[in-house]
């Protein structure tokens, strides 16, 4: 894999032309790409092309433009993304910074897609919109935080656009202990892993690898060539020994407009 000519197909394929999936707008204007949801549901900016005399004024539309929907929103900001200081611009614009994470891209067609469980650990294909509580259960087991709204935003996305996305649930004792999906966008080269972190007791007995292994399957059952994921420090060394490779970092920057209640911004990751 040339990682060049992967970040340019990357931007181009998942930030430039960026959908928004079953009830968002998706607009280019003023410089950036941007999601508009609804309540509850993530929203922001993910790809920018902007310049010193340019970024200013492109942040300030952007904080209006949600204000205004009384919407929090967070601002994808790549490590190549210019110009060099727009994360400073963001933070004297309000924006918080959350932790970064690196993206790491893999060749499906060299992926291991056998399927290899602890004992006692099953996987339940979550196909049916009202039956994604048990990923939002395993969600708040393995980050030790719930989000009401996840839920929803997962029902939405089944109900409104179920060929793009692929939903599992592991469960170890009747009790969901992991939740992950895979991102099946139209028109692209790129599957994405979101999700996969496992409630304390059941890390490292290779859940997240097993996880990993049944989306590339999929993927590769769809035709797509790559898969990618925005890697947490503790996934990182994980997906390098199953064959990612690092192509950028991203550091999600949020704001939140004043008197908005604490709802996250940030997707399943």
């Amino acid at each position: 894999m040339d990682p060049d000519a992967l970040l340019t197909d990357f931007d181009v394929q998942l930030r430039q032309r960026a959908r928004g999936g079953a009830g968002a707008d998706t607009e280019q204007i003023g410089g950036v790409v941007r999601l508009t949801a609804g309540p509850g549901r993530w929203s922001g900016v993910v790809w920018s092309d902007l310049d010193e005399g340019t970024a200013d004024r492109a942040i300030a539309a952007q904080v209006r433009h949600y204000a205004v929907r009384e919407r929090e929103f967070e601002w994808k900001l790549y490590a190549h993304d210019e110009p060099a200081d727009l994360g400073a611009r963001l933070r004297a614009a309000g924006f918080r910074p959350e932790p970064r994470e690196t993206v790491m891209v893999a060749n499906v067609a060299e992926l291991a897609t056998e399927v290899v469980l602890p004992e006692g650990v099953r996987l339940r294909p979550v196909t049916d919109p009202d039956a994604v509580e048990p990923l939002a259960e395993a969600h708040a087991a393995a980050f030790g935080t719930g989000r009401p709204e996840l839920a929803e935003e997962l029902r939405a996305q089944l109900a409104g656009e179920p060929e793009t996305v692929a939903m599992v649930v592991a469960t170890a004792r009747g009790r969901p202990v992991s939740g992950a999906r895979v991102e099946l966008p139209p028109h692209a080269d790129f599957a994405g892993l979101w999700g996969g972190g496992t409630a304390p007791a059941w890390r490292g007995c290779g859940i997240y690898r097993a996880l990993v292994a049944y989306r590339a399957r999929i993927a590769a059952e769809r035709g797509y060539r790559y898969l990618h994921v925005d890697a947490s420090e503790q996934s990182r060394p994980i997906l390098r020994r199953l064959g990612f490779i690092p192509l950028t970092t991203t550091t999600p920057y949020v704001h939140r407009p004043p008197g908005i209640a604490n709802a996250p911004a940030a997707q399943l990751g």
